[in-house]
């Protein structure tokens, strides 16, 4: 996890537009270095880092002997850059991963660099010698990554939107700056000036693709069929090579564990991983929550069954309000669902960085749209249609929950790993029939409880533990998290005000106080910029007025039971 920032063809002073690259410095707090590129005087590279692998030879941007015409500057891991070295004979001369992507881009060209890569990244990578410019963002947008191009040629690309948005450039109007799209590469013309013309976009992996890269990975010649059982070894095989490729680091592993079905799967698969591989330290696990909140009281049990060095953050409302403001500063976002979920996480985090050494933390983002673990996919009318919403979902994570793992981890140097999320484990999962991925006998996420069923790895209870929204269950069934912030909004934003929200945002108007509060914080840090969420999130095929799964009918009878 770093943060990492360009600009090509700047008219200003580099020196003043270097000021922009500071705002991102939360994401690399270990070292920061800014670069001029040779022979462009007004282009250059920044770079925070968070050092994970290769302590000695790791800052960025990454230039080797062998291509002294390359530049690169990441932010990710590649998961398979051991495994690509001994397929292609590649001579690394540094422990980094991502040196691979020089050497697959000076072997294939950009597109089979981009679908080789197996793991999460943003990248820029200047090939100087034939006056390229290519950006990278990998499948489901795991790795934040935000550009601006001006009228006039100038680019700037940076991990997070703030980066960008106060650059200094010659255009009377500020250019519009936008998320780059998960599953794609740019190749850019570098012109002799520094500026730079956009020759094409292409998209080179789909979620329901069997990624490239799949060819070269531990876990090949899968049984085919779905059969249940087949399906259900396949499963187990692939989701544990997704944890085990992931414990790639030289600092400590730990793992978010609300005591819910994914991350108590993430959790305890880890500890099972860690166990064979003789790490020389506990896992520690982390959850947060009020007094008597229902994921405290699952997560402690799992924590007890699989043995982790467990901690527990307790706050209140007054905390949980207060970081409001610094929250959705680090999302980007005014999103409801997005803003009540980080405030947990953001906390959370926060305690990691200063209480623990941890600094590689798991989770398990993406389940839910993988799985159809949402509540409301009770409500779909058909397998297709459920199938299909999976697919909008995970195409639209970079909006919306991976954009909350990373920005609020992000916020307090933490690098966050998805096993979830893996191309592999996905690809395999959107291609099981339909009918097979949706819930049954009133139970969301019935085939992944099923793969884990005789494993041992989690308590029945848990395995089999009905779905709780991150931001509903951190606080008491008595009182949910969106009543608490509802009640305190409430006498923060006039009703008159709310009467009027159209008028002054008429792109995504907010439709209740609630999200009147987070527009007024964003529109203050971001102003004009309401258009980098193209739509709030909701549920499907029922009639909510609010996101929360505790305003859901499936949800009310389950509690009275």
């Amino acid at each position: 996890m770093c943060g990492i920032w360009a600009l090509f063809g700047s008219d200003e002073c580099l020196s003043a537009q270097c000021l922009c690259a500071m705002k991102i410095a939360h994401r690399g707090p270990d070292a920061f270095r800014f670069e001029n590129v040779n022979g462009f005087t007004n282009c250059c590279f920044g770079f925070h880092r968070l050092a994970i692998v290769d302590q000695l030879y790791g800052m960025q941007p990454i230039r080797v002997k062998k291509f002294p015409y390359l530049w690169l500057c990441y932010n990710g891991e590649i998961y398979n850059f051991k495994k690509l070295q001994k397929k292609f004979e590649f001579e690394y001369q540094t422990l980094v991963d991502g040196e691979v992507i020089l050497h697959l881009y000076n072997k294939g060209g950009i597109e089979q660099t981009a679908s080789l890569l197996d793991g999460v990244f943003a990248f820029i990578l200047l090939d100087t010698a034939n006056r390229k410019v290519f950006l990278g963002r990998d499948t489901y947008g795991v790795r934040p990554l935000f550009k601006v191009l001006t009228d006039d040629g100038f680019l700037g690309v940076c991990s997070e939107a703030k980066g960008l948005v106060n650059l200094k450039h010659s255009m009377s109007l500020d250019p519009r700056v936008d998320p780059f799209p998960p599953g794609h590469y740019e190749v850019l013309d570098l012109k002799p000036n520094g500026k730079v013309a956009s020759v094409e976009v292409v998209k080179f992996h789909s979620p329901k693709d069997e990624p490239l890269h799949a060819a070269y990975s531990a876990v090949q010649n899968l049984p085919s069929g779905f059969d249940v059982e087949t399906v259900k070894s396949n499963i187990r095989l692939l989701f544990e090579n997704a944890v085990r490729k992931r414990l790639m680091a030289h600092r400590r592993i730990g793992c978010l564990l609300s005591g819910g079905l994914d991350s108590s799967l993430v959790a305890s698969m880890l500890i099972k991983l860690m166990k064979e591989g003789n790490t020389r330290y506990p896992l520690q696990t982390f959850a947060i929550g009020m007094e008597d909140a229902p994921d405290l009281l699952a997560a402690r049990k799992v924590a007890a069954y699989i043995g982790s060095e467990h901690h527990e953050v307790i706050f209140n409302s007054e905390e949980g309000i207060q970081v409001l403001e610094d929250v959705i500063l680090s999302l980007e976002t005014y999103d409801i669902t997005t803003v009540r979920a980080s405030v947990g996480m953001y906390l959370v985090s926060k305690y990691i960085r200063e209480k623990t050494d941890s600094a590689v933390i798991f989770s398990g983002e993406g389940s839910d749209e993988l799985t159809q673990g949402y509540i409301y996919f009770h409500k779909a009318p058909t397998p297709e249609e459920a199938a299909e919403e999976s697919e909008r979902l995970l195409r639209e994570l970079y909006l919306f929950d991976v954009l909350r793992a990373d920005r609020t981890t992000a916020a307090h140097g933490l690098e966050m790993r998805v096993p979830f999320l893996d191309h592999q484990f996905t690809a395999y999962y959107l291609s099981l029939p339909a009918e097979l991925r949706t819930p049954k006998n009133g139970i969301e996420k019935h085939l992944l409880r099923e793969a884990f069923e005789d494993t041992n790895l989690l308590p029945k209870e848990i395995l089999w533990r009905p779905k709780e929204a991150f931001s509903d269950g951190l606080t008491s069934v008595k009182k949910s998290w969106f009543s608490i912030l509802q009640d305190y909004i409430d006498t923060q934003v006039d009703d008159l005000l709310l009467e009027k929200a159209a008028e002054k945002f008429p792109f995504n108007p907010p439709k209740t106080k609630e999200g009147y509060y987070y527009r007024q914080i964003f529109e203050k840090h971001f102003p004009g910029r309401s258009d980098w969420l193209p739509h709030y999130w909701m549920p499907k095929w029922i009639k909510a007025t609010d996101p929360s799964a505790r305003t859901l009918q499936h949800y009310k009878s389950a509690t009275k039971e």
